[in-house]
């Protein structure tokens, strides 16, 4: 959905409360405020933007009239209340620009929203891959995460992996699962947008952040993930890369299962064939291009549980092809810390079965996670 906006510009010395006095000018004057994005110079000079709705397009000259009558009276008051009779021409005025321009307004409960490359505001690059990049920026006054495919990687394969992922994002809803929010799909422009989480990846949290897990902790991470895995299964969507650095955290603490750049809906026969993921977190019967079903999410969710569980990197002294091989001709697993809770133990070892057919389902994973979760608040 479009909708016309006015985007306005107030730059002058940088004062203490500017901003938020600015702010409530605007919405005293009836502006809906959508954006506000405040930037300043080490030497003291500072820019406003505002995007703000509630005003007509056609009576634009006459916003900026009222505007800047109500700026004129900000500013006197502020320097009689700092200089007292200092003249106002000695003073640096504010001084204010007005655009009007149209933006978009996602629904993504209707469908793909289409987005225009022009509509991002790119923040900071948070991560870069071989085929892509990932920023965290604004659209619409909200926090997202904007995942830029490279233009000199793209390829049909790249773009039909592209196409793919936006497809199953834009058909799934869950709190346990990253939320989509558009995509510009016209090259050379490929990006998709998605909330932006700010808690990092689980990844992060145990390598980075060297956080060590209570077992409450532990239990509410993995009850999140397999919520979030149970919903797409129950949606015929096999993950095939569930890791933990494909694993975010809001705000507020829920644990979310992003990046479905190799995730694909099963077909009918519910087996498929050829190798993806990640060597550390991957499922016997994957690497040895043998058919697999949904069970290869079980696999690399025990890997994640492991990891849960003692802070480390699956099988950290081999190569990721070491430990490959390891896992299908040796049946080699991460090694279960000696005190762990013996129902962990059994989760451990019933989900990274060798057999897919004797792994659980998500369901059961769930049910097996809220068990032990009672019996460890008794």
């Amino acid at each position: 959905m479009m909708r016309h906006m006015h985007e306005i510009t107030i730059s002058t010395n940088d004062k203490p409360k500017l901003l938020s006095q600015l702010t409530s000018l605007l919405s005293e004057t009836g502006l809906d405020i959508q954006e506000a994005h405040a930037f300043s110079t080490l030497d003291g000079y500072s820019l406003d933007v505002f995007v703000v709705g509630g005003w007509a397009v056609e009576e634009t000259e006459k916003l900026k009239h009222v505007l800047a009558n109500k700026i004129q009276k900000l500013e006197e008051r502020s320097q009689l209340k700092e200089n007292g009779s200092l003249p106002l021409a000695e003073q640096e005025k504010i001084r204010m620009n007005i655009i009007s321009r149209h933006v978009i307004i996602p629904t993504p409960e209707n469908g793909v929203s289409t987005c225009e490359a022009s509509w991002f505001r790119f923040e900071k690059k948070i991560a870069s891959g071989s085929f892509s990049d990932l920023y965290k920026g604004t659209l619409c006054n909200q926090d997202v995460a904007i995942k830029v495919l490279k233009q000199e990687s793209l390829n049909e394969n790249i773009q039909r992996e592209f196409s793919q992922e936006v497809y199953i994002l834009s058909k799934i809803h869950h709190r346990n699962v990253v939320k989509f929010i558009g995509a510009c799909t016209k090259t050379p422009y490929l990006y998709l947008v998605t909330e932006y989480l700010s808690g990092g990846s689980i990844y992060d949290l145990l390598h980075k952040r060297n956080t060590v897990l209570t077992l409450p902790s532990l239990l509410k991470i993995a009850i999140d993930v397999s919520e979030g895995m149970k919903y797409l299964h129950q949606n015929d969507i096999i993950h095939r890369d569930l890791k933990s650095a494909n694993l975010l955290i809001d705000r507020t603490g829920v644990v979310k299962v992003a990046d479905f750049g190799v995730a694909r809906v099963r077909n009918q026969s519910g087996i498929m064939t050829a190798e993806t993921g990640t060597y550390r977190w991957m499922a016997p019967e994957v690497i040895e291009h043998k058919p697999y079903d949904h069970k290869v999410d079980v696999f690399s969710f025990a890997i994640v549980l492991w990891e849960l569980l003692t802070g480390k990197l699956p099988y950290e002294h081999l190569s990721p092809l070491q430990a490959a091989v390891g896992v299908v001709h040796k049946g080699l697993r991460p090694k279960i810390p000696r005190h762990t809770h013996p129902k962990l133990v059994e989760l451990l070892q019933w989900c990274w079965h060798q057999d897919p057919s004797l792994r659980p389902n998500f369901s059961e994973i769930l049910e097996f996670l809220l068990h032990i979760s009672k019996m460890a608040c008794d």
